[in-house]
Parts: structure tokens; sequence; C-alpha cells
């Protein structure tokens, strides 16, 4: 019997159990998403979004930063020409100025941890494989997996 025809049964035996048990597929009554897939990771969605926050994070540093000069640029011309105004505007880019930074920050971050977590979830995959064959390189059945868990 192969790989998948096994986890096949064994899936359908769980289903024909219902109620309680280990469930692969769903949180439980109440809760989660249950859309019928099992827990993944796909390194090409992670690797997607990551992407995605590293295009963000350099077009808000571009349009953030010239945002932040002509404003700045704004608050100083109305406070030479003594408009209280320039005051204002001058603390307003401050703060916009440090909010950017902490959106940047983010950013980065999501998109370094993204990238992080796409290639160790590969390593682990690779190393849980390697671990998982035979010494003459054939997979191992859910039964012979299954007989380390009891």
């Amino acid at each position: 019997m192969s790989f998948d025809e096994e986890w096949a049964a064994l899936v359908a035996k769980a289903s024909e159990r219902g109620g309680a048990g280990t469930r692969l597929n769903e949180a439980g009554p109440g809760g989660g998403g249950g859309d019928g897939h099992d827990l993944s990771a796909a390194q090409d969605e992670l690797g997607a979004i990551g992407h995605d926050a590293y295009v963000l994070f350099g077009r808000l540093r571009k349009d953030g930063d010239l945002a932040r000069e002509s404003s700045d640029g704004a608050a100083a011309a109305l406070k030479n020409a003594n408009f209280a105004l320039g005051e204002e505007l001058g603390l307003t880019v401050g703060v916009w100025d440090s909010q950017l930074r902490t959106l940047l920050q983010a950013c980065a971050h999501i998109s370094n941890h993204l990238d992080y977590s796409a290639k160790s979830y590969t390593k682990q995959d690779k190393e849980i494989e390697a671990r998982m064959r035979h010494r003459d390189g054939s997979a191992m059945s859910v039964s012979e997996i299954e007989r380390y868990y009891k």
C-alpha cells in the first residue's frame, strides 16, 4: 500500500469516527477554519507576501520622505514669514516622521521574517523528509511512522 493510499484510509477512518479525537483538518466545533486542508505554509505564498512588504517599504520610504521634505520646507517658510502655523506644521512633520519610521520598521520586519520563515520551513521539510526515509532511500509508510508515536 502506498503512502497516499494509507493516508487516505486513515483520514477516512478518522472522519467516520467523528466526535472526539485528534483533528488534522479543522479546529473543531465552533472554531477555526477547517477548509479540508492540513496545516501548510507554502514557500511561494510567504515569499509573495514578503515581497509585497518589501515593495511597500520602498514606496513608503520614497513617498514618505518626499512628503516630509515638502512639509518641512513649508513649515520653515511659514516660520520665516512669522506665521504661527509654521511652528505647528513643524511639530506635525516631526510626528509624521516618527510614524513613518515605525511603519517602515514594521514593513522591514514583516519582509525579513517571512523570507526567514520560508527558508526555515524548506530546510525543516528537507530534514524531516531525510529522517523519514529508509536506508535504501524508500519512503516510510504511515504505519511505520505511527509506531514512533506510541
